[in-house]
């Protein structure tokens, strides 16, 4: 095998917040019945890369679980290795410190290049074609990129290349971009030159963006592969809930087609029945995963396996993970709403027209989404207006939960 992937998958998440309360942000559901992850470990399967080493270190349980010996993505085979990394001696302090702490593996490795993948992004990607993109052009280091729009490059890593995609400036969330050239992460070294760099380059938070990248490009052959496709960090609850509402489009305005037999999104499923569909129920514009039963109404929502919506009860723009229940009466609007949650009868989730920010986070909440945690019962006839944390440990005291509240 040529190529040796290490996907960074222990970052917490922490703009998910209660999301990743009890799960890494690779282990969050996403799109129904798929993980986060699944993308990425998807595109390697796909890829043919079957030599694939998964950097671990937050709440791991649920991730390990999830991906166990490899099997949905092809990875149990006799000539393929899935190997987990966790930090043995320190907590891992920046991207190419868990690399540096896992340097063995691509020291043992026969491989030739090394890929360097993040576990936490929705795409598609053929890493063959960015392998080669590398090698055309005798590379060091190939990064990865995606044109972004102008008024979004302070978020990101933004590159500067000149006509033959060489890489000749990199700055991290610049105020006064002259590119719109974003890192997605994804890297692709020579086996030698990474080795080099990460015993080299002394830094105690050791990362790719701050110190690998600006290192090399003083002296070392260091490209561009541009990556026009949908791709999307979906690190925040805007763009989580956008990520997963986009995809209830109608097929021909999709952004990323899920339908694709060429090119499928694996992960490990559970034996579950069919879904039920009740002779009053209705579904409009909706995902609705294996297990669900659907007697209520269901408007532009995604519904992961086992969710149950009762007659009468009604879920307009929202994200309901597993085995969660609605029961008759309830209205859920522009929500996420954890695993085995209960809505008791006539309760309300998003209501009213007050949109003022929360108050303990308004950095995470402002858009009027209510987040509610795992296991959470929220009592029936009880209101939950707009932009509030529910923990998974909360208790309701009151009938009204206002705008911005967190429960703890």
């Amino acid at each position: 095998m040529e190529t040796l992937a290490l996907i960074l998958a222990g970052g917490r998440g922490s703009r998910l917040d209660l999301l990743s309360e009890k799960r890494v942000k690779p282990a969050v559901p996403f799109a129904g019945k798929y993980r986060i992850i699944d993308f990425t470990l998807s595109n390697c399967s796909n890829s043919g890369i079957y030599d694939v080493g998964i950097l671990t270190q937050y709440l791991p349980l649920s991730l390990n679980e999830h991906i166990g010996v490899g099997k949905p993505w092809d990875f149990d085979r006799r000539d393929t290795r899935l190997t987990l990394l966790q930090p043995y001696k320190d907590w891992y302090a920046g991207t190419a410190d868990a690399v540096l702490q896992n340097i063995e593996v691509i020291k043992r490795t026969s491989a030739k290049y090394i890929l360097i993948l993040s576990g936490d992004h929705i795409y598609k990607m053929d890493y063959r074609k960015m392998i080669a993109h590398h090698v055309a052009k005798n590379a060091d280091l190939t990064v990865a990129v995606q044109p972004v729009p102008w008024e979004d490059t302070d978020r990101f890593g933004i590159l500067t290349t000149d006509s033959e995609t060489r890489i000749t400036k990199f700055r991290e969330k610049p105020k006064d971009a002259d590119s719109n050239l974003a890192s997605m992460g994804i890297y692709v070294f020579n086996k030698a030159m990474l080795i080099e760099a990460l015993e080299t380059i002394k830094e105690p938070d050791l990362d790719f963006g701050k110190h690998i990248i600006p290192t090399l490009l003083k002296n070392r052959e260091v490209f561009a592969y541009v990556f026009d496709d949908y791709w999307k960090d979906v690190g925040t609850y805007d763009a989580y809930l956008e990520a997963n509402l986009e995809l209830t489009s109608t097929v021909d305005k999709i952004p990323l087609d899920m339908y694709d037999r060429q090119w499928r999104v694996f992960t490990k499923s559970e034996e579950m029945p069919s879904v039920k569909v009740g002779s009053k129920a209705v579904i409009n514009q909706a995902l609705i995963s294996n297990g669900s039963i659907i007697a209520g109404e269901v408007y532009r929502s995604v519904l992961s396996p086992g969710v149950i919506v009762h007659p009468g009860a009604v879920v307009r723009n929202s994200v309901i993970l597993n085995d969660s229940e609605i029961m008759p009466g309830a209205v859920i609007d522009y929500a996420i709403i954890d695993k085995n949650v209960t809505v008791d009868f006539n309760a309300k989730i998003g209501y009213g027209d007050d949109y003022s920010a929360n108050k303990e986070k308004p950095d995470l909440l402002s858009s009027g989404i209510n987040v509610i945690g795992k296991g959470v019962h929220v009592p029936e006839d009880t209101i939950i207006e707009r932009n509030c944390r529910i923990f998974s440990t909360a208790t309701f005291s009151s009938k009204t939960i206002k705008t911005g509240t967190t429960l703890k």
